[in-house]
C-alpha cells in the first residue's frame, strides 16, 4: 500500500495553510511525518500542483510528485498518482490532517484485507460539540460498516428525543483500489456531492459501497485560525510532558 497526501495551496478559508507555521515545522510536515510513522505502508507521496509546495518538499526531503491544476478534489488527485505508481491499496491522507496516526491507517488496512472492499473510509465517535456542526460531517452505516450516508446535516434525526442515537463523525481519511479510483474520475460530479460538497457521495450515489472502520482516535483538521491554534496548543502540551 501507498499513501498519498493531496497538498494544494489555494485554501479559501485559511489562505496558504499547508505551509502555514504549527509548532514551528510547516502543517505539511506533521501530516508527512504522522503518515511516514506507519511501518505499513510502502511509501509516501506528496501530490501537490504547487510549485512552492514542491520545493518545500523538496527541501525537507519528503516524496512529491506534482499532479494537474485542474483536478477539484483530493480523490482525483489520487487517481492521477495511481496511474504511474502501482500499488494494491491506495491511502489518501488530507494534507490538513496534522494529528494523522498510524493507527488510522492500520485501520483502513484492516478494512482492506477483505478483497471485495473497493473503498474504505473512518469514523469515531461525534463529540457533543460535533453532532450539530455542519464542518464535522457525520456518517451512518449499515449493520455490515457500510456507509448508507455521509451528511453535514444531523443524522440519524432524533424524533422523540431519546438520545438514544449513535452518532459517528467521518474522519477524511480513505483507502482505494485502482478500480474504485478509476471509477470515480470516469464518473461526472454527483448532485449530492455538489450539494454536501463532500465527493465521498459520488461513490454512494454511484453504487459504490464504502466500508468504514471505527477509530477512538479523534483528529482536528485544519480549516479555520482557530482550528491552528487548538492544534498548536495540544501539540506544545504533549511535547511539555
Amino acid at each position: 500500500a501507498i499513501a498519498v497526501i493531496p497538498a494544494r495551496l489555494a485554501s479559501t478559508r485559511l489562505p496558504r495553510k499547508l505551509l502555514r507555521s504549527l509548532a514551528g515545522e510547516p502543517l505539511l510536515g506533521h501530516v508527512y511525518r504522522s503518515v511516514h510513522s506507519s511501518p505499513l505502508l510502502h511509501d509516501v507521496i506528496v501530490a501537490t500542483d504547487s510549485d512552492e509546495i514542491l520545493q518545500v518538499c523538496r527541501h525537507h526531503g519528503w516524496k512529491v510528485q506534482i499532479t494537474s491544476a485542474a483536478h477539484r478534489s483530493g480523490t482525483e488527485r489520487v487517481h492521477e498518482i495511481a496511474q504511474s505508481v502501482a500499488a494494491d491499496v491506495y491511502i489518501n491522507v488530507q494534507g490538513d490532517e496534522p494529528m494523522t496516526r498510524a493507527e488510522h491507517i492500520a485501520t483502513l488496512l484492516n478494512l482492506m484485507k477483505d478483497p471485495s472492499v473497493q473503498v474504505g473510509t473512518l469514523k469515531t465517535r461525534a463529540a457533543t460539540e460535533s453532532i450539530n456542526d455542519p464542518n464535522a460531517v457525520k456518517v451512518v452505516t449499515d449493520t455490515a460498516g457500510r456507509a448508507l450516508y455521509f451528511s453535514r446535516a444531523t443524522i440519524p434525526f432524533d424524533r422523540d428525543g431519546t438520545g438514544e442515537p449513535r452518532r459517528y463523525k467521518h474522519l477524511g481519511f480513505y483507502a482505494y483500489r485502482k478500480d474504485a479510483l478509476d471509477r470515480f474520475a470516469s464518473l461526472p460530479e454527483s448532485w449530492l456531492e455538489r450539494s454536501e460538497r463532500l465527493e465521498q457521495l459520488r461513490f454512494l450515489e454511484n453504487g459504490i459501497p464504502v466500508s468504514v472502520g471505527e477509530t477512538p482516535y479523534d483528529t482536528i483538521g485544519i480549516d479555520t485560525e482557530e482550528d491552528l491554534q487548538r492544534v498548536e496548543a495540544l501539540l506544545r502540551a504533549q511535547r511539555a510532558q
